[in-house]
Protein backbone atom coordinates (compact mmCIF):
# COMPACT_ATOMS: atom_id res chain seq x y z
CA UNK A 1 0.00 0.00 0.00
CA UNK A 2 1.64 3.11 -1.20
CA UNK A 3 0.98 6.57 0.58
CA UNK A 4 0.11 9.79 -1.80
CA UNK A 5 2.87 12.31 -1.14
CA UNK A 6 2.67 16.20 -1.95
CA UNK A 7 4.69 17.51 -3.85
CA UNK A 8 6.46 19.14 -0.86
CA UNK A 9 7.33 15.84 0.39
CA UNK A 10 8.04 14.01 -2.83
CA UNK A 11 10.47 17.07 -3.39
CA UNK A 12 12.12 16.36 0.09
CA UNK A 13 12.43 12.78 -0.76
CA UNK A 14 13.60 13.02 -4.10
CA UNK A 15 16.33 15.63 -3.09
CA UNK A 16 18.04 13.90 -0.13
CA UNK A 17 17.65 10.39 -1.54
CA UNK A 18 19.69 11.77 -4.40
CA UNK A 19 22.28 13.55 -2.78
CA UNK A 20 22.38 10.46 -0.54
CA UNK A 21 23.38 8.37 -3.25
CA UNK A 22 25.43 11.01 -5.14
CA UNK A 23 27.84 11.65 -2.48
CA UNK A 24 28.09 7.38 -1.90
CA UNK A 25 28.69 6.82 -5.00
CA UNK A 26 31.22 10.11 -5.19
CA UNK A 27 33.39 8.07 -2.21
CA UNK A 28 33.04 4.91 -4.18
CA UNK A 29 35.50 6.05 -6.42
CA UNK A 30 37.49 8.76 -4.52
CA UNK A 31 39.74 6.41 -3.63
CA UNK A 32 41.12 5.80 -7.39
CA UNK A 33 43.40 8.67 -7.33
CA UNK A 34 44.66 8.25 -3.87
CA UNK A 35 45.58 4.35 -4.57
CA UNK A 36 49.14 5.28 -5.04
CA UNK A 37 49.28 7.85 -2.15
CA UNK A 38 48.03 5.56 0.25
CA UNK A 39 50.05 2.36 -1.51
CA UNK A 40 53.03 4.39 -0.34
CA UNK A 41 51.94 5.36 2.75
CA UNK A 42 50.53 2.36 4.21
CA UNK A 43 53.34 0.17 2.70
CA UNK A 44 50.72 -2.62 0.71
CA UNK A 45 51.02 -3.70 -2.65
CA UNK A 46 48.92 -2.35 -5.39
CA UNK A 47 46.95 -5.59 -5.94
CA UNK A 48 46.25 -4.99 -2.17
CA UNK A 49 45.50 -1.63 -2.35
CA UNK A 50 42.62 -1.46 -5.15
CA UNK A 51 41.14 -3.34 -3.02
CA UNK A 52 39.32 -0.08 -1.69
CA UNK A 53 38.15 0.49 -4.57
CA UNK A 54 36.90 -3.30 -5.51
CA UNK A 55 36.41 -4.11 -2.05
CA UNK A 56 33.91 -1.27 -1.78
CA UNK A 57 32.14 -2.13 -5.44
CA UNK A 58 31.89 -5.75 -4.53
CA UNK A 59 30.28 -5.02 -1.11
CA UNK A 60 27.52 -3.29 -2.56
CA UNK A 61 27.14 -5.70 -5.33
CA UNK A 62 26.79 -8.39 -2.45
CA UNK A 63 24.77 -6.35 -0.06
CA UNK A 64 22.76 -4.90 -2.97
CA UNK A 65 20.18 -8.07 -3.52
CA UNK A 66 19.31 -7.65 0.45
CA UNK A 67 17.61 -3.93 -0.33
CA UNK A 68 14.85 -5.29 -1.82
CA UNK A 69 14.22 -7.26 1.40
CA UNK A 70 14.83 -4.86 3.81
CA UNK A 71 12.81 -2.18 1.71
CA UNK A 72 9.71 -4.56 2.49
CA UNK A 73 10.14 -5.32 5.96
CA UNK A 74 11.00 -1.98 7.48
CA UNK A 75 9.92 1.31 7.09
CA UNK A 76 11.32 4.13 4.57
CA UNK A 77 12.30 6.18 7.43
CA UNK A 78 13.91 3.24 9.27
CA UNK A 79 15.67 2.15 6.29
CA UNK A 80 16.89 5.67 5.50
CA UNK A 81 18.44 6.58 9.23
CA UNK A 82 19.54 3.60 9.77
CA UNK A 83 21.45 2.89 6.40
CA UNK A 84 22.62 7.05 6.57
CA UNK A 85 24.09 6.35 9.86
CA UNK A 86 26.07 3.54 9.17
CA UNK A 87 27.63 5.34 6.16
CA UNK A 88 28.16 8.07 8.92
CA UNK A 89 29.99 5.07 11.21
CA UNK A 90 31.96 3.80 8.38
CA UNK A 91 33.00 7.69 7.11
CA UNK A 92 34.25 8.69 10.91
CA UNK A 93 36.23 5.27 11.28
CA UNK A 94 37.86 6.21 7.90
CA UNK A 95 38.70 9.71 8.99
CA UNK A 96 40.41 8.21 12.28
CA UNK A 97 42.18 4.87 10.58
CA UNK A 98 45.96 4.47 10.60
CA UNK A 99 46.09 1.02 8.97
CA UNK A 100 45.14 -0.51 5.96
CA UNK A 101 43.21 -3.22 8.12
CA UNK A 102 41.28 -0.31 9.78
CA UNK A 103 40.73 1.77 6.17
CA UNK A 104 39.53 -1.61 4.55
CA UNK A 105 36.87 -2.22 7.02
CA UNK A 106 35.83 1.82 7.06
CA UNK A 107 35.47 1.38 2.90
CA UNK A 108 33.59 -1.93 3.94
CA UNK A 109 30.78 -0.19 6.00
CA UNK A 110 30.55 2.38 4.02
CA UNK A 111 29.25 0.26 1.03
CA UNK A 112 26.50 -1.87 2.51
CA UNK A 113 24.94 1.46 3.61
CA UNK A 114 25.87 2.48 -0.03
CA UNK A 115 24.47 -0.23 -1.71
CA UNK A 116 21.15 0.23 0.10
CA UNK A 117 21.10 3.99 -0.07
CA UNK A 118 21.43 3.41 -3.97
CA UNK A 119 18.88 0.70 -4.51
CA UNK A 120 16.66 2.34 -2.25
CA UNK A 121 16.47 5.39 -3.77
CA UNK A 122 15.82 4.22 -7.41
CA UNK A 123 12.96 2.07 -5.88
CA UNK A 124 10.90 5.09 -3.79
CA UNK A 125 11.63 7.21 -6.76
CA UNK A 126 9.34 5.18 -9.17
CA UNK A 127 7.45 4.18 -6.40
CA UNK A 128 6.46 7.96 -5.50
CA UNK A 129 6.02 9.37 -8.99
CA UNK A 130 3.04 8.47 -11.95
CA UNK A 131 4.08 5.58 -14.27
CA UNK A 132 3.78 8.58 -16.93
CA UNK A 133 7.11 10.10 -15.30
CA UNK A 134 8.95 6.54 -15.02
CA UNK A 135 11.65 7.60 -17.82
CA UNK A 136 12.33 11.06 -16.18
CA UNK A 137 12.66 9.85 -12.99
CA UNK A 138 15.20 6.74 -14.03
CA UNK A 139 16.76 9.58 -16.10
CA UNK A 140 17.87 11.24 -13.06
CA UNK A 141 18.65 8.73 -10.75
CA UNK A 142 20.84 7.62 -14.00
CA UNK A 143 22.71 10.86 -14.06
CA UNK A 144 23.44 10.64 -10.21
CA UNK A 145 24.82 6.88 -10.80
CA UNK A 146 26.95 7.68 -13.66
CA UNK A 147 28.28 11.25 -12.56
CA UNK A 148 29.02 10.40 -8.84
CA UNK A 149 31.56 7.86 -9.52
CA UNK A 150 33.04 10.10 -12.63
CA UNK A 151 33.37 13.04 -10.47
CA UNK A 152 34.69 11.06 -7.62
CA UNK A 153 38.47 10.76 -8.90
CA UNK A 154 38.59 14.62 -9.41
CA UNK A 155 37.46 15.36 -6.33
CA UNK A 156 39.50 13.56 -4.31
CA UNK A 157 42.49 14.93 -6.59
CA UNK A 158 41.90 18.22 -5.17
CA UNK A 159 41.14 17.30 -1.61
CA UNK A 160 44.59 15.54 -1.86
CA UNK A 161 46.58 18.16 -3.40
CA UNK A 162 45.51 20.49 -0.30
CA UNK A 163 45.17 17.68 2.57
CA UNK A 164 46.25 14.28 3.31
CA UNK A 165 43.67 11.30 2.30
CA UNK A 166 41.89 11.13 5.50
CA UNK A 167 40.10 14.51 4.36
CA UNK A 168 38.42 12.26 1.73
CA UNK A 169 36.56 11.27 4.49
CA UNK A 170 36.29 14.11 6.68
CA UNK A 171 34.89 16.39 4.46
CA UNK A 172 32.14 13.89 3.25
CA UNK A 173 31.13 13.15 7.05
CA UNK A 174 29.41 16.56 7.89
CA UNK A 175 27.44 16.11 4.71
CA UNK A 176 25.81 13.02 5.67
CA UNK A 177 25.14 13.97 9.15
CA UNK A 178 23.01 16.89 7.87
CA UNK A 179 21.24 14.60 5.71
CA UNK A 180 20.90 12.15 8.46
CA UNK A 181 19.30 15.28 10.62
CA UNK A 182 16.70 16.50 7.44
CA UNK A 183 15.86 12.98 6.99
CA UNK A 184 14.84 12.69 11.00
CA UNK A 185 13.08 16.18 10.90
CA UNK A 186 10.82 15.50 7.14
CA UNK A 187 11.29 12.27 6.09
CA UNK A 188 7.97 10.45 5.55
CA UNK A 189 6.82 6.97 5.62
CA UNK A 190 4.88 6.20 2.36
CA UNK A 191 4.64 2.29 2.42
CA UNK A 192 4.02 -0.39 5.19
CA UNK A 193 6.27 -2.60 6.20
CA UNK A 194 5.56 -6.49 5.37
CA UNK A 195 6.13 -9.02 7.71
CA UNK A 196 8.78 -10.55 5.73
CA UNK A 197 11.50 -13.07 6.83
CA UNK A 198 14.95 -12.87 5.19
CA UNK A 199 16.56 -15.97 4.72
CA UNK A 200 19.73 -15.90 6.22
CA UNK A 201 20.62 -19.17 3.83
CA UNK A 202 20.58 -16.97 1.29
CA UNK A 203 22.58 -13.97 2.44
CA UNK A 204 25.47 -16.41 3.47
CA UNK A 205 25.29 -18.22 -0.20
CA UNK A 206 25.33 -15.11 -1.71
CA UNK A 207 28.03 -13.59 0.43
CA UNK A 208 30.44 -16.33 0.46
CA UNK A 209 30.23 -17.01 -2.92
CA UNK A 210 30.41 -13.47 -4.13
CA UNK A 211 33.76 -13.16 -2.37
CA UNK A 212 35.38 -16.32 -3.35
CA UNK A 213 34.49 -15.88 -7.34
CA UNK A 214 35.63 -12.20 -7.04
CA UNK A 215 38.81 -12.47 -5.15
CA UNK A 216 39.74 -15.56 -7.10
CA UNK A 217 40.94 -12.86 -9.95
CA UNK A 218 43.87 -11.94 -7.39
CA UNK A 219 44.49 -15.24 -6.18
CA UNK A 220 45.42 -16.55 -9.80
CA UNK A 221 48.48 -14.23 -9.99
CA UNK A 222 49.33 -15.38 -6.75
CA UNK A 223 48.82 -19.09 -7.35
CA UNK A 224 47.02 -20.54 -10.43
CA UNK A 225 45.33 -23.82 -8.27
CA UNK A 226 44.01 -21.54 -5.24
CA UNK A 227 43.29 -19.43 -7.94
CA UNK A 228 40.88 -22.13 -9.97
CA UNK A 229 39.69 -23.75 -6.80
CA UNK A 230 38.22 -20.39 -5.41
CA UNK A 231 36.76 -19.38 -8.69
CA UNK A 232 34.89 -22.80 -8.90
CA UNK A 233 33.46 -22.97 -5.27
CA UNK A 234 32.38 -19.22 -5.72
CA UNK A 235 30.59 -20.00 -8.90
CA UNK A 236 28.93 -23.03 -7.59
CA UNK A 237 27.94 -21.59 -4.54
CA UNK A 238 26.71 -18.75 -6.58
CA UNK A 239 24.73 -21.04 -8.31
CA UNK A 240 23.31 -23.06 -5.58
CA UNK A 241 22.54 -19.58 -4.28
CA UNK A 242 20.22 -19.03 -7.64
CA UNK A 243 18.39 -22.12 -7.76
CA UNK A 244 17.41 -21.69 -4.33
CA UNK A 245 16.02 -18.59 -4.89
CA UNK A 246 13.77 -20.47 -7.07
CA UNK A 247 11.96 -22.27 -5.00
CA UNK A 248 11.63 -19.71 -1.84
CA UNK A 249 7.99 -18.18 -1.18
CA UNK A 250 10.43 -15.26 -0.06
CA UNK A 251 13.39 -15.42 -1.78
CA UNK A 252 16.36 -12.70 -1.38
CA UNK A 253 15.91 -11.66 -4.97
CA UNK A 254 13.12 -12.59 -7.38
CA UNK A 255 15.70 -13.77 -9.75
CA UNK A 256 12.44 -14.73 -12.28
CA UNK A 257 12.59 -10.79 -13.27
CA UNK A 258 15.74 -11.78 -15.50
CA UNK A 259 13.51 -14.10 -17.60
CA UNK A 260 12.19 -10.48 -19.31
CA UNK A 261 14.52 -10.36 -22.61
CA UNK A 262 14.10 -6.59 -22.04
CA UNK A 263 15.29 -6.47 -18.53
CA UNK A 264 18.44 -8.84 -18.93
CA UNK A 265 19.72 -7.72 -22.09
CA UNK A 266 19.41 -3.97 -21.40
CA UNK A 267 20.85 -4.78 -17.93
CA UNK A 268 23.69 -6.10 -19.36
CA UNK A 269 24.55 -3.40 -21.94
CA UNK A 270 24.33 -1.23 -18.97
CA UNK A 271 26.43 -3.32 -17.00
CA UNK A 272 29.41 -4.04 -19.61
CA UNK A 273 29.19 0.62 -20.09
CA UNK A 274 29.48 0.56 -16.06
CA UNK A 275 32.53 -2.10 -16.18
CA UNK A 276 33.80 0.21 -19.18
CA UNK A 277 33.30 3.17 -17.33
CA UNK A 278 34.44 2.13 -13.60
CA UNK A 279 37.47 0.17 -15.26
CA UNK A 280 39.08 3.51 -17.34
CA UNK A 281 38.74 5.73 -14.73
CA UNK A 282 40.48 3.61 -12.03
CA UNK A 283 43.36 2.89 -14.87
CA UNK A 284 43.77 6.09 -16.36
CA UNK A 285 45.38 7.94 -12.58
CA UNK A 286 47.48 4.87 -12.17
CA UNK A 287 49.20 5.53 -15.25
CA UNK A 288 49.09 9.15 -14.97
CA UNK A 289 50.81 9.15 -11.50
CA UNK A 290 53.01 6.20 -11.64
CA UNK A 291 54.63 6.34 -15.49
CA UNK A 292 54.02 10.16 -16.44
CA UNK A 293 55.01 11.26 -12.81
CA UNK A 294 51.91 13.75 -12.20
CA UNK A 295 50.27 14.27 -8.76
CA UNK A 296 47.02 13.70 -7.88
CA UNK A 297 45.55 16.77 -8.13
CA UNK A 298 46.93 16.83 -11.66
CA UNK A 299 45.43 13.52 -12.13
CA UNK A 300 41.85 14.03 -11.15
CA UNK A 301 41.99 17.62 -13.01
CA UNK A 302 42.46 15.15 -16.18
CA UNK A 303 39.50 12.85 -15.45
CA UNK A 304 37.39 16.12 -15.20
CA UNK A 305 36.25 17.37 -18.33
CA UNK A 306 34.97 14.29 -18.70
CA UNK A 307 33.18 13.40 -15.84
CA UNK A 308 31.27 16.82 -16.88
CA UNK A 309 30.32 15.62 -20.00
CA UNK A 310 29.10 12.91 -19.15
CA UNK A 311 27.10 14.67 -16.29
CA UNK A 312 25.81 16.97 -19.52
CA UNK A 313 25.00 14.40 -21.80
CA UNK A 314 23.41 11.90 -19.27
CA UNK A 315 20.70 14.91 -18.63
CA UNK A 316 20.56 15.04 -22.40
CA UNK A 317 20.35 11.64 -22.88
CA UNK A 318 17.33 11.30 -20.76
CA UNK A 319 15.10 13.68 -22.61
CA UNK A 320 16.46 11.81 -26.05
CA UNK A 321 15.53 8.88 -24.67
CA UNK A 322 11.65 10.13 -23.97
CA UNK A 323 11.44 11.44 -26.90
CA UNK A 324 13.03 9.35 -29.73
CA UNK A 325 14.17 5.93 -27.95
CA UNK A 326 17.22 3.96 -26.75
CA UNK A 327 18.68 2.85 -30.79
CA UNK A 328 20.49 5.55 -32.22
CA UNK A 329 21.40 7.30 -29.03
CA UNK A 330 23.17 3.84 -27.85
CA UNK A 331 24.70 2.60 -31.09
CA UNK A 332 26.09 6.14 -31.11
CA UNK A 333 27.12 6.18 -27.63
CA UNK A 334 29.35 2.79 -28.09
CA UNK A 335 31.09 4.16 -31.39
CA UNK A 336 32.01 7.29 -29.32
CA UNK A 337 33.31 4.88 -26.68
CA UNK A 338 35.44 2.69 -29.47
CA UNK A 339 36.94 5.37 -30.73
CA UNK A 340 37.94 7.21 -28.08
CA UNK A 341 39.60 4.07 -26.75
CA UNK A 342 41.93 3.97 -29.96
CA UNK A 343 44.40 7.00 -28.46
CA UNK A 344 43.98 5.20 -24.50
CA UNK A 345 45.20 2.26 -26.49
CA UNK A 346 48.57 3.47 -27.54
CA UNK A 347 49.50 5.77 -24.04
CA UNK A 348 52.70 6.32 -23.02
CA UNK A 349 54.74 8.49 -21.26
CA UNK A 350 55.40 11.16 -24.23
CA UNK A 351 52.10 11.38 -24.91
CA UNK A 352 50.27 14.80 -25.04
CA UNK A 353 48.45 15.23 -21.76
CA UNK A 354 45.81 17.48 -23.71
CA UNK A 355 45.04 13.75 -26.19
CA UNK A 356 44.46 11.84 -23.11
CA UNK A 357 42.30 13.91 -21.69
CA UNK A 358 40.16 14.66 -24.86
CA UNK A 359 39.93 11.05 -25.34
CA UNK A 360 38.69 10.17 -21.85
CA UNK A 361 36.27 12.73 -22.40
CA UNK A 362 35.25 11.12 -25.70
CA UNK A 363 34.80 7.87 -24.21
CA UNK A 364 32.79 9.32 -20.99
CA UNK A 365 30.59 11.12 -23.60
CA UNK A 366 29.86 7.81 -25.32
CA UNK A 367 28.72 6.26 -22.12
CA UNK A 368 26.38 9.32 -21.26
CA UNK A 369 24.33 7.78 -24.20
CA UNK A 370 24.42 3.78 -23.37
CA UNK A 371 23.87 3.77 -19.61
CA UNK A 372 21.28 5.90 -19.00
CA UNK A 373 18.91 4.64 -21.82
CA UNK A 374 20.22 1.24 -21.08
CA UNK A 375 18.74 1.33 -17.33
CA UNK A 376 15.46 3.04 -18.48
CA UNK A 377 14.55 0.32 -20.96
CA UNK A 378 15.55 -2.38 -18.48
CA UNK A 379 12.06 -1.32 -16.95
CA UNK A 380 9.90 -1.11 -19.55
CA UNK A 381 8.45 -4.39 -18.99
CA UNK A 382 8.38 -4.41 -14.77
CA UNK A 383 5.66 -3.86 -12.80
CA UNK A 384 5.20 -1.86 -9.73
CA UNK A 385 5.33 -4.84 -7.35
CA UNK A 386 8.69 -5.77 -8.80
CA UNK A 387 10.66 -2.74 -9.19
CA UNK A 388 11.98 -2.82 -5.37
CA UNK A 389 13.76 -6.42 -6.75
CA UNK A 390 14.21 -5.51 -10.42
CA UNK A 391 16.04 -2.38 -8.64
CA UNK A 392 18.67 -4.60 -6.09
CA UNK A 393 18.92 -7.49 -9.10
CA UNK A 394 19.81 -4.46 -11.73
CA UNK A 395 22.49 -2.62 -9.58
CA UNK A 396 23.42 -5.86 -7.89
CA UNK A 397 24.73 -6.85 -11.54
CA UNK A 398 26.17 -3.71 -12.22
CA UNK A 399 28.38 -3.49 -9.33
CA UNK A 400 29.95 -6.89 -9.26
CA UNK A 401 30.55 -6.68 -12.81
CA UNK A 402 32.17 -3.19 -12.14
CA UNK A 403 34.26 -4.92 -9.14
CA UNK A 404 35.79 -7.81 -11.79
CA UNK A 405 36.00 -4.83 -14.40
CA UNK A 406 38.54 -2.75 -11.92
CA UNK A 407 40.37 -5.99 -10.31
CA UNK A 408 40.83 -7.63 -14.29
CA UNK A 409 42.20 -4.37 -15.37
CA UNK A 410 44.58 -3.81 -12.42
CA UNK A 411 46.09 -7.05 -12.37
CA UNK A 412 46.29 -6.96 -16.25
CA UNK A 413 48.27 -3.15 -15.10
CA UNK A 414 50.00 -5.08 -13.10
CA UNK A 415 51.32 -8.36 -14.87
CA UNK A 416 53.93 -6.98 -17.37
CA UNK A 417 56.98 -5.43 -15.86
CA UNK A 418 56.26 -2.77 -18.09
CA UNK A 419 53.44 -1.06 -16.71
CA UNK A 420 52.59 1.15 -20.00
CA UNK A 421 52.19 -2.17 -21.46
CA UNK A 422 50.16 -3.45 -18.81
CA UNK A 423 47.65 -0.59 -19.27
CA UNK A 424 47.70 -0.97 -22.84
CA UNK A 425 46.48 -4.55 -22.30
CA UNK A 426 43.57 -3.25 -19.85
CA UNK A 427 42.23 -0.67 -22.37
CA UNK A 428 42.15 -3.47 -24.51
CA UNK A 429 40.09 -5.56 -22.45
CA UNK A 430 37.91 -2.64 -22.68
CA UNK A 431 37.93 -3.64 -26.15
CA UNK A 432 35.97 -6.43 -25.46
CA UNK A 433 33.39 -5.64 -23.09
CA UNK A 434 32.58 -2.74 -26.09
CA UNK A 435 32.67 -5.89 -28.64
CA UNK A 436 30.14 -7.75 -25.77
CA UNK A 437 27.83 -4.65 -25.74
CA UNK A 438 27.33 -4.37 -29.64
CA UNK A 439 26.54 -8.43 -29.45
CA UNK A 440 23.69 -7.62 -26.96
CA UNK A 441 22.58 -4.82 -27.86
CA UNK A 442 22.08 -6.04 -31.47
CA UNK A 443 20.03 -8.98 -30.07
CA UNK A 444 18.10 -7.13 -27.94
CA UNK A 445 16.74 -4.99 -30.52
CA UNK A 446 16.03 -7.98 -32.52
CA UNK A 447 14.00 -9.17 -30.05
CA UNK A 448 12.02 -6.04 -29.82
CA UNK A 449 10.78 -6.89 -33.74
CA UNK A 450 9.71 -10.53 -33.25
Amino acid sequence: MIKQLSQEKRAIVTAVLLIASFLALTSQTMMVTALPVIQQELHVSLTQVQWLTTGYILIIGIITPLSSNLYEKFTNRQLFLTTTGLFIVGTFLGSTSQSFATLLLARILQAIAGGIIMSFQMTALVVIFPPEKRGTILGMSGLVVASGPALGPTIAGIILHFFNWHYLFILVLPLFIILWFIGLIGFPNFSQPQALKIDIGSVFLLLIGSSLALSSLTLFKQNILTGMIALLVGLTLLYIFGHRQLHLKQPLLRIQIAKLPSFSLMTIVGMLAFMVLIGTEQIIPIFVEKVVGLNSMQAGLILLPGALANAIFAAWAGRYYDAHGAKLLILCGISLMIIAAIPLLFMTKEMPIWLIVVAYMIRMIGNSCVFSPAMSEAFIDITPTEISHATALNNAIRQVAGSVSTTLMVVLADIPASLTQGVHWAILFTFVLLGLMILFFRYYLKQKTV
